[in-house]
């Protein structure tokens, strides 16, 4: 759906403001649809994913940070940060702007719509316009952010403020993933600019994803179950709960929490770290009454850089999981198989326990 008449029947946000049922193209089938009564909300911290204080990453208790990061990688998939360099200013022009921007008027945020994924600045709606059976009950603007001088004079002058607040944003938050990679790559054992050497040029993405009040909420999602085919996420979000993340087979609620930040590892952390760290399953619920908005950041390698488990990572008691391939490769299959239980990275998998370690390692 290509045009701005199109579209306009297909943006959630609009059809969500006189809806008062979820439209059969929403409507997931009993089987799959959220079970409401079932989702284990977190009494105490320690019952939902960790809380990680990074206020002396760089001091006297950097080892025990790092262990906490690799512990939480290995276990969780998830964690929580605080105290992570991040201004509480930057932050809030940038959820303000989000929210500015899915209040403009309808006109004006189609002229940014486009159901092509290969533009590197678009609104859009529900996951794969193109391809989906079921649609999910969400709009986002998706951004490419990374060199910004590339892609800044793209995106939205409307909130006037865009450009300046997002980049910054951006900028910011590029800085604190960097410091997350080296304690990750120290988590493994690596030296501390492995992980960011695999990354080719690197790449950085966001979405400033909008789910508007539904109606009936148990009928449909946000964004069904799913893991991220990036490196690592790290998400905004406002103060309405809708993330759940499955922990030790149940969805657990992470109920957001003032000025922190959530990180979860992607598939090709998976990947570099041989199957040590989780790539793991969430959703995004939505909520009868009130609008949310979450921004998750994807840092990613670049398309053409070459991922595989790390040599120092694999020995006869770790053989490796997966073969090589390009990042370029792995987003093509993921976007084009759409969201699913099942993960992609299956389809990289050595399916033979014959292998020649040299021509399968970086």
């Amino acid at each position: 759906m290509s045009t701005a008449g199109g579209a306009k029947k297909m943006l959630v946000s609009d059809l969500a403001s006189s809806a008062t049922h979820v439209p059969s193209n929403y409507i997931r089938p009993v089987l799959e649809r959220p079970n409401l009564t079932n989702i284990q909300s977190p009494i105490t911290a320690d019952a939902s994913i960790p809380l990680i204080d990074l206020e002396d990453l760089h001091g006297l208790s950097r080892s025990h940070i790092i262990a906490q990061i690799g512990q939480a990688c290995q276990e969780d998939g998830f964690f929580q940060i605080k105290n992570h360099g991040v201004p509480e200013t930057t932050i809030g022009k940038a959820m303000r702007t989000a929210r500015e921007f899915f209040r403009l008027p309808e006109s004006e945020r189609l002229k940014n719509y486009s159901d092509d994924p290969s533009k590197s600045t678009r609104l859009s709606t529900s996951f794969n316009v193109k391809t989906e059976q079921v649609s999910n009950w969400r709009d986002f603007l998706r951004l490419h952010c990374y060199p910004l001088r590339d892609y800044v004079h793209e995106w939205p002058t409307n909130p006037l403020s865009f450009r300046e607040e997002v980049a910054e944003y951006c900028s910011s938050v590029r800085g604190l993933v960097l410091r997350l990679l080296e304690a990750i790559s120290e988590s493994l054992g690596l030296p501390g600019d492995h992980i960011s050497n695999q990354l080719g040029k690197h790449a950085q993405h966001m979405a400033m994803n909008y789910y508007p009040p539904c109606p009936q909420p148990e009928l449909t999602y946000g964004l069904p179950s799913h893991t991220d085919p990036n490196l690592i996420t790290i998400l905004l979000q406002d103060d309405v709960p809708g993330l759940q993340v499955l922990r030790q087979g149940k969805w657990v609620a992470v109920n957001p929490i003032p000025n922190t930040f959530i990180v979860n590892i992607g598939d090709q952390m998976q990947v570099l770290s041989n199957d040590r760290y989780k790539s793991v399953l969430h959703r995004a619920l939505v909520n009868e009454k009130k609008e949310r908005i979450s921004i998750p950041t994807f840092y990613c390698p670049s398309p053409d850089a070459v991922i595989g488990p790390t040599s120092e990572l694999i020995d006869e008691s770790h053989p490796a999981v997966y073969k090589r391939f390009t990042y370029q490769e792995y987003y093509h299959k993921f976007w084009n198989r759409g969201l699913a239980t099942e993960s992609c990275l299956d389809m990289f998998k050595i399916s033979s326990s014959l292998y020649d370690l040299k021509s399968l390692t970086l």
